[in-house]
C-alpha cells in the first residue's frame, strides 16, 4: 500500500491519501482523541502522540499536530497507523458516528438556506476538500451565514481571508440577502 501526503495551507495539518475510499458519502470530524471512539481509524491515529485532530473525506484523511510536534517525528507512524487500519480490514467508522454535514434550519429563509448550501456544495467545498479540509454550513440570521470550518481549514492562517474574500464574496454575488460570512467553533 503506497499512501500520498500532501501539504495543506495549514502547516499544522497535512493531507493523506491512502488511495482508496475513506469515506464513501459525507465528512468525519475527530477534533478530539474523545470523539474519536467510534472510529478505529480516527482512534489509531490519535495513539500517535503529538496529534490534535483528525478528519476523514471521500478519499483522504487529514492530521493536525500539536505546534510543538515536528512533522519529521510523527509522519512515519501516522503512515503506518493508516497502513495498519486498512490491512486490518476494519471499518473507519463504525456505525453511524462521527459523520458530520448541513445543519438543518427550518423558518422563512428555507428557500435562502437551500441556495446557500447548494452554492456550498457545488462552488466551496470541492475547493476546500482539496486542501484536506470541509465547511458545512451551520445557520442564517439576519443576513449573516455561519460556517463550521473542519479539518484543515480549522485554525488555517489563511481561513479568515478564505472566508471573507472567498466564500462571502461568493455567497453575495449568486445571493442578495447575503450580507455577511462567519465562522462558528464546533
Amino acid at each position: 500500500m503506497f499512501i500520498q501526503t500532501e501539504s495543506t495551507p495549514n502547516p499544522a495539518t497535512l493531507k493523506f491519501l491512502p488511495g482508496q475510499t475513506v469515506m464513501g458519502t459525507g465528512t468525519a470530524d475527530f477534533p478530539t482523541a474523545e470523539s474519536s471512539s467510534v472510529s478505529p481509524l480516527a482512534s489509531r491515529i490519535y495513539g500517535v502522540e503529538g496529534i490534535t485532530g483528525v478528519f476523514f473525506g471521500p478519499d483522504f484523511v487529514t492530521v493536525t499536530k500539536a505546534e510543538m510536534t515536528e512533522w519529521d517525528h510523527v509522519k512515519p507512524a501516522i503512515l503506518g497507523a493508516i497502513m495498519e487500519h486498512f490491512q486490518s480490514g476494519e471499518p473507519v467508522i463504525e456505525g453511524e458516528g462521527g459523520t458530520v454535514g448541513h445543519a438543518e434550519h427550518d423558518g422563512p429563509d428555507g428557500h435562502i438556506v437551500n441556495q446557500i448550501k447548494e452554492l456550498l456544495d457545488t462552488r466551496v467545498r470541492p475547493a476546500v476538500a482539496q486542501d484536506g479540509g470541509d465547511i458545512t454550513f451551520h445557520g442564517f440570521e439576519r443576513g449573516v451565514v455561519y460556517l463550521h470550518m473542519q479539518g484543515a481549514c480549522a485554525g488555517c492562517p489563511s481561513s479568515t481571508m478564505t472566508l471573507k474574500m472567498g466564500i462571502e464574496n461568493l455567497l453575495r454575488h449568486y445571493i442578495p440577502e447575503v450580507t455577511e460570512v462567519r465562522p462558528v467553533a464546533a
